[in-house]
């Protein structure tokens, strides 16, 4: 083994973005450029001397030749332990619960969550805390200073490590433990929800269907659904995390996660249906012929999650990133604890974990958690449903009727316009931002606006500001939508419209989402104007 200092210069474009650095493959497999990057992280946090660190990833394209290097990295920096997933997989919430298992100093996560995989597609690299949540700004914007400025990165020359092989390895004077990615995390679900029950609904002939999109959720869901709670075989499709995900889109919506959708809303569907990204930190969930939101799924989990043993003594607080509808704030309100609006991002609901004023999280874009971990967590999601659905003896259709008749119905939608050129998304941005201030007292499509902002969010614990994180037009009546830029692309530029019309009941609340969303639809044009200015006929993708 030889420890060798590498001379290098600065890349540009290294900055994390909400959720790490993404960038294409090819990209990361260039010339220094995932060293510098690794290096630059570890100088940020105070160097890796004496620390220890959990590895793993969602197993796409360059994840375990990643894992190698990281490895010989964080021997060359002074690490003294590194727990890696085997074969460098771990779902991002799983590697969450390991940091915090194991008090390690932190996590090196490769991954880019929902994006597709593969030699021509996407890779990210994602630095964790030791709380087990993502990097916050702070610690972001000192890894990309440092990108700014790093000239030699230290590695060791050595053998591989052998991934597959369970048990503890060394490089030099650390440790490298390999270990089973799913057990932990398996445990951990079964101390939050009520098995047993779980295990009685699938032995009376409850069905489900779990899509897996080749992801690294497969093994997860196979060990729980299939082994623990004695959901039939083939319950998980596609269950076999691949390195380009076998050539599907790994983004649990209804347009990717088509198959799911077409058995769900068929003659034969089963009960029920979800589906998990690329890492294991999104959900999509389905009922017999019904599509639930990401925002209702929110809201109806906080109403029911005393139903679960983890979540028995009740909520402290319910949070939500700004985009998502206001579905779950009804439920706080009602439930008399805290709520929390939050820019788009995981790391901004962390402190609120930590600080015990919140138990449940959830982002629009598919992601709900609780403070169990310091991510989002798809799997987790599923299980408090079907444990929802175990002691309720009600259908999705039925919960979610009930749901809307006690709180009324917050129609949403998501529009994505992907890949716009950059001047041209910044263009339509600044030109509604410009007019902010003339909008309040407007009617637009017989709707009066409320308030317009461009939100800035103030941390209640640490007092941090954020600002500029998507703008806001708000209607009488709690109807609203939000543009903002999306963090998670590779190239271009995506504007993503949040639609969101309020219907308090009781009529009105079984209409189709577009028909219902439409006033919205005409509303956000005429003020934004985003096909007109990128002559798009329709938004790319609908969720």
């Amino acid at each position: 083994m030889q420890l060798l200092t590498i001379p290098t210069q600065p890349i540009e474009g290294q900055k994390p973005g909400t959720s790490g650095l993404r960038k294409k493959t090819r990209v990361f497999m260039g010339h220094h450029y995932l060293e510098n990057f690794i290096q630059a992280t570890f100088d940020a946090i105070g160097g890796a001397e004496g620390k220890s660190f959990v590895l793993g990833g969602d197993g796409r394209y360059f994840n375990d030749r990643a894992a190698q290097v990281i490895l010989r990295m964080a021997a060359a920096n002074g690490a003294r332990k590194v727990i890696v997933g085997q074969g460098a997989l771990l779902s991002t919430p799983a590697a969450s619960h390991l940091i915090r298992l194991n008090r390690t100093d932190g996590g090196i996560i490769l991954s880019a969550s929902h994006n597709p995989g593969g030699l021509d597609e996407d890779f990210g690299v994602k630095f964790n805390m030791p709380n087990g949540g993502p990097a916050p700004e702070a610690v972001t914007e000192a890894i990309f200073a440092r990108t700014k400025v790093i000239d030699s990165y230290r590695i060791v020359e050595t053998m591989d490590v052998d991934l597959m092989k369970i048990g503890t390895q060394v490089i030099g004077n650390m440790e490298v433990c390999v270990i089973d990615p799913v057990a932990d995390y398996a445990s951990l679900m079964e101390s939050l929800f009520d098995f047993p029950k779980m295990r009685a609904l699938f032995a009376g002939g409850f069905r489900m269907r779990f899509d897996a999109m080749c992801a690294v959720t497969g093994p997860y869901a196979t060990e729980i659904l299939e082994n623990r709670l004695g959901a039939p075989k083939g319950t998980v499709t596609h269950g076999t995390p691949l390195p380009d995900f076998g050539g599907m889109h790994p983004d649990p919506n209804p347009t990717w996660a088509h198959e799911l959708m077409e058995e769900m809303m068929g003659p034969d569907a089963p009960e029920f249906g979800a589906a998990s990204d690329g890492d294991g930190d999104r959900n999509m969930v389905v009922g017999r012929g019904i599509y639930v939101s990401p925002s209702d799924s929110l809201a109806v989990l906080a109403a029911n999650a005393h139903l679960a043993p983890g979540y028995r003594a009740g909520l402290k607080g319910v949070a939500r990133s700004m985009p998502t509808s206001a579905a779950a704030d009804r439920v706080a309100d009602a439930l008399g604890i805290g709520r929390y609006e939050t820019p788009t991002g995981w790391k901004f609901f962390g402190n609120l974990l930590d600080a015990g004023r919140a138990t449940l999280c959830g982002e629009e874009s598919f992601g709900t958690g609780s403070d169990h971990v310091r991510e989002k967590d798809g799997l987790w999601a599923v299980l408090l449903w079907l444990n929802v659905l175990a002691e309720r003896a009600e259908t999705v259709h039925e919960i979610l009727h009930q749901h809307w008749q006690s709180f009324g119905r917050n129609y949403y939608s998501r529009h994505d316009y992907e890949a716009l050129p950059v001047a041209q998304a910044d263009a339509i941005m600044n030109g509604l931002r410009g007019r902010l201030a003339d909008l309040p007292g407007q009617t637009v499509e017989g709707m009066r606006i409320a308030s317009a902002d461009d939100f800035a969010y103030e941390d209640p614990v640490d007092g941090s500001v954020s600002s500029g994180q998507g703008i806001r037009i708000a209607f009488e009546g709690g109807s609203r939508f939000v543009l903002r830029l999306s963090g998670t692309g590779t190239e271009g530029a995506t504007i993503r419209l949040y639609l969101e019309r309020f219907i308090p009941g009781p009529e009105g609340l079984e209409d189709e989402v577009q028909k219902a969303l439409a006033p919205m639809i005409r509303a956000a044009e005429a003020l934004a104007g985003i096909r007109a200015a990128s002559g798009r006929a329709a938004p790319d993708v609908v969720t």
